[in-house]
C-alpha cells in the first residue's frame, strides 16, 4: 500500500507557524556562556520542526476549524492522519530528547503533556482564560528558556538565571493575547473563554501593552547586571517596528472593530517575530561570534 501524506495534515501541523515561536530559542542560546553547537542544532530541530508542529496538529485535530486559525485563514478539516502524525513526531522529539539529556527529556515531556491538556476536549485547558494562559506562557515562554539554555550549554547546566526565564514568559504574554483577538466569536462558540475575551478589544490591547512593559523592563534589569548594556540597546531598538504597528493597530480598532481580523492580527505576529528574532540573533552573533 503505497502511503500518501494528505494536503490537510501538512497544511495543519503549520511547520512555519514556528517562526512565531522562535524568538525564546535563540535568545536562550544567546545567553549560554559556552555553546554545544551540535546540541544547540539538534535542540533547534526537535522544537522547529517536531514538538511545535506536533503541537499545533493536535490543536487543529481537536478544534476542527473552520474559519482562520494562527497562520492559516482557511484551515482544511483535519483526518485521522493528523492525530497520527502528531503522536509520531511526539515519539521521534522524545527520543532525539535522550541525545541531549534526561533533563532535556523531562522538558521536552511536559511540554508535550502541556500542549495536549491545553487542546484536549475532555481536560481542555484553554476553556479557562487564566490558566489557559499562565500555561501558555510558562511553557512557551520559561520553560522552552530553561530546555535551550540546559541542552545547548556544554556543560548542561541546570544553573539557568531566572531573569530571562521570568522575561521569556512575559514576552510570550505580551502578544499571545493579540493572537486570539480576531477569534471571539468563534471561541465562543466552542466553549472556550480566551484571556483576550475576557479583556475585551481595548483591555487585550491595554493588557499587552502592560506585560510588554514589564519584560522589557526585567530585561534592561538582566542586562545591566551583567554588564551588557549593548544587547539592551538591541532589543529596544528592535522593538521600535514592534511598538509603532501596536499602537497603529490599537487606535484602528478602537475607531473600528472590524479591524480586529485575521489579516492584522498576522501582521502584528510577523513583525513581532520578525524584529525579535533578529534581535536576539544579533546579540547571539555579538556574544559568541
Amino acid at each position: 500500500m503505497k502511503f500518501r501524506l494528505e494536503a490537510s495534515t501538512l497544511q495543519l501541523l503549520r511547520i512555519k507557524f514556528s517562526f512565531f515561536l522562535m524568538p525564546i530559542y535563540w535568545f536562550a542560546l544567546s545567553q549560554v556562556e559556552t555553546i554545544n553547537k551540535m546540541n544547540a542544532l539538534l535542540i533547534f530541530l526537535i522544537l522547529h520542526l517536531l514538538v511545535y508542529p506536533s503541537s499545533n496538529g493536535y490543536n487543529s485535530y481537536m478544534d476542527r476549524d473552520t474559519n482562520s486559525v494562527g497562520g492559516i485563514e482557511k484551515p482544511m478539516l483535519p483526518t485521522k492522519q493528523l492525530f497520527i502524525a502528531t503522536v509520531l513526531m511526539d515519539i521521534i522529539a522524545l527520543l532525539f530528547s535522550l541525545f541531549i539529556s534526561k533533563y532535556f527529556f523531562f522538558f521536552v515531556s511536559a511540554y508535550i503533556l502541556a500542549s495536549r491538556a491545553y487542546s484536549n476536549r475532555t481536560i481542555r485547558l484553554k476553556k479557562y482564560p487564566i490558566l489557559g494562559f499562565l500555561i501558555t506562557i510558562i511553557f512557551q515562554g520559561a520553560v522552552v528558556f530553561c530546555m535551550v539554555y540546559h541542552g545547548s550549554d556544554v556543560n548542561k547546566t541546570l544553573d539557568i538565571p531566572y531573569l530571562p526565564v521570568i522575561g521569556s514568559a512575559l514576552l510570550v504574554g505580551s502578544f499571545y493575547p493579540l493572537t486570539q483577538i480576531y477569534q471571539h466569536k468563534e471561541d465562543a462558540e466552542d466553549g472556550v473563554k480566551t484571556i483576550s475575551m475576557l479583556l475585551g478589544l481595548n483591555g487585550t490591547f491595554i493588557f499587552s501593552a502592560i506585560v510588554y512593559f514589564l519584560a522589557v523592563n526585567i530585561l534592561a534589569f538582566y542586562f545591566f547586571s551583567i554588564l551588557s548594556i549593548s544587547s539592551l540597546y538591541i532589543i529596544l531598538a528592535c522593538g521600535l517596528p514592534v511598538l509603532t504597528y501596536f499602537f497603529w493597530w490599537m487606535l484602528k480598532v478602537r475607531k473600528d472593530k472590524t479591524a480586529a481580523n485575521f489579516k492584522n492580527t498576522m501582521q502584528m505576529n510577523i513583525i513581532a517575530s520578525l524584529c525579535t528574532n533578529a534581535g536576539f540573533i544579533f546579540i547571539l552573533m555579538i556574544e559568541k561570534f
